[in-house]
């Protein structure tokens, strides 16, 4: 069974993992998850209010902080082995966050409320040290750049690893190689590169944003064939996910940037060269305006983070170390898929059936057969997620697969048979069938696409004459009374309470510990 792996089928690597050896490390797949939420108004307008003083400091808490706005909170979990301990952390954070909020709430859909104006969202603030003032600077640059109404926007990233000794096994049996930082790396990037694959699945099985307020695209020209409903509600008929569409949490003048999925040194290589490229559209901003910098730098991306991309691969990173040094220097930790809609359907954001479709998923992309991505598979990557987002439930929906035409049902049909496949191998090792479970309920959707996310919200919409706004207000004032009912799981309000004390004395001691000005600072960053 030793072959190289582009002369193996799926068939053969799943006999591979099939092996007692092999699946069995499968019981130590660890996950987290980082949901973000815009704070609201009773009113459903978007909150004012500064990040509240007693959820702790935002630059240093573990677990609650803030995106880019002090409005738009993210709640983030550690790395788990059972998706039930991360269900109980997500559902305490939310209690925690709940009771600390007053009157507020949090928006419970990916596309944001009704917002006036973007001057309306206030940059994220982190206090007073250097590192807080980078971040907060860095998000003026975004502002700058794309604007804030998109920066509005909320999703769900699901963060995956798989365990060294899974790697040991399967390396050694797949490629006859030892698993070190270079050949953990490379199995990663293959994953990746199925995923891109396969990425337009993730919008039309998840995908909860067919519309949007009005107000999200005022003064904007508009390609799409919009629809209208209620009084300022707009949607596409077929759409699956906005938040992923060209309206949405994209970036078109990235589009140009080819960032390399094959090696992790090319990887590496590309987005520094994209770090370091003067922008000239970005040109305009460079100096200072009214005493103050407008971005971090001029380059085609100020940092890293700013590269907009449906998976991530990722690495933790030390103290002030850039996300490219720590992968250059350890590898591939795990990957960060980010293609996730906020789930309007769960208090929090996410459904537990969720982590084990996407345990099935994740791991199909590990055994099937990953050839390197030229330019242009890339491009029917993005083609076929673009599809999808802005007409996944078409019907005989086209996609395209290896420069050919695919009825996208088919190509569905067949990738399940595999996945279902996958799933037998999860359920015999953790001994219980929810892994199966979850794909038969993932293969609903396509069988009836009535069963989608995307079109139960359209339907609502539709058969109540109802905003979209006001729909997610119903659901926000459920939720929050629905949490402030329920008992913590594993923590408390005294845990919580401690965390915040702890995390605004880590800011108080970060800051005394500056010792260079701001600009030598960044200079020193930059290097």
């Amino acid at each position: 069974m030793n072959l190289p792996q582009s002369n193996q089928t799926f068939m053969q690597r799943l006999a591979v993992l099939s092996q007692p050896k092999v699946a069995a490390p499968l019981k130590g797949i660890r996950h987290g998850i980082e949901r973000e939420a815009l704070r609201i108004n009773a009113n459903g307008s978007l909150a004012q209010t500064g990040h509240p003083q007693a959820l702790g400091s935002a630059l240093t808490h573990d677990w609650i902080t803030t995106d880019f706005s002090e409005s738009l909170m993210e709640f983030i979990t550690p790395p788990e082995v059972d998706p039930k301990i991360t269900m109980a952390q997500i559902h305490d954070i939310h209690r925690n966050v709940y009771a600390n909020m007053g009157d507020e709430r949090l928006w419970p859909m990916s596309m944001p409320c009704f917002i006036k104006h973007q001057d309306e969202i206030g940059l994220a603030q982190y206090g007073q040290s250097n590192v807080g003032k980078m971040k907060t600077l860095y998000r003026t640059g975004l502002k700058n750049r794309y604007g804030s109404m998109m920066q509005a926007i909320a999703g769900v990233h699901f963060n995956f690893s798989l365990p060294e000794s899974f790697w040991q096994q399967w390396l050694d049996s797949t490629e006859q190689q030892q698993a070190d930082k270079q050949s953990i790396s490379a199995a990663y990037f293959g994953l990746i590169r199925n995923y891109r694959r396969l990425c337009w699945m993730i919008p039309y099985l998840f995908g909860a944003s067919p519309a949007l307020c009005s107000s999200f695209v005022k003064g904007k020209e508009l390609s799409l064939p919009f629809a209208s409903i209620g009084k300022g509600t707009y949607y596409l008929p077929w759409a699956t996910s906005l938040r992923m569409s060209d309206l949405g949490y994209t970036n078109a003048a990235q589009s140009e940037l080819y960032i390399c999925y094959n090696q992790l040194d090319n990887y590496i290589a590309s987005l520094r060269k994209a770090i370091k490229t003067p922008s000239k559209e970005y040109q305009k901003f460079a100096g200072e305006k009214d005493g103050e910098l407008q971005q971090l730098n001029a380059n085609i991306l100020q940092i890293e983070n700013e590269l907009y991309s449906p998976i991530r691969p990722k690495q933790p990173t030390l103290p002030l170390e850039k996300p490219t040094d720590a992968l250059d220097a350890r590898g591939i930790s795990y990957i960060e898929v980010r293609a996730l809609d906020v789930n309007p359907f769960s208090p929090v954001g996410i459904e537990l059936d969720q982590f084990y479709f996407l345990d099935v998923f994740l791991l199909h992309c590990v055994v099937n057969p990953s050839d390197e991505l030229d330019t242009e598979s890339f491009n029917e990557t993005d083609v076929n997620l673009r599809t999808v987002v802005e007409r996944g439930r078409q019907p005989q929906l086209q996609l395209q697969r290896n420069g050919e035409s695919v009825d996208m049902q088919q190509w569905a049909s067949e990738t399940f048979d595999e996945f279902r496949q996958i799933a037998k191998v999860l359920d015999e090792t953790h001994g219980h069938s929810l892994f199966s479970e979850a794909v038969e309920k993932q293969w609903a959707k396509f069988a009836d696409s009535e069963n989608t996310p995307s079109a139960r919200i359209l339907k609502t919409l539709k058969e109540q004459q109802l905003d979209n706004g006001h729909l997610a207000l119903g659901l926000a004032d459920k939720y929050k009374q629905q949490m402030l009912k329920s008992d913590y799981q594993l923590f408390s309000d005294d845990y919580f309470a401690e965390q915040a004390a702890q995390s605004l004395h880590k800011q108080q001691q970060i800051e005394q510990q500056d010792s260079l000005s701001f600009k030598d600072f960044l200079t020193d960053y930059f290097k």
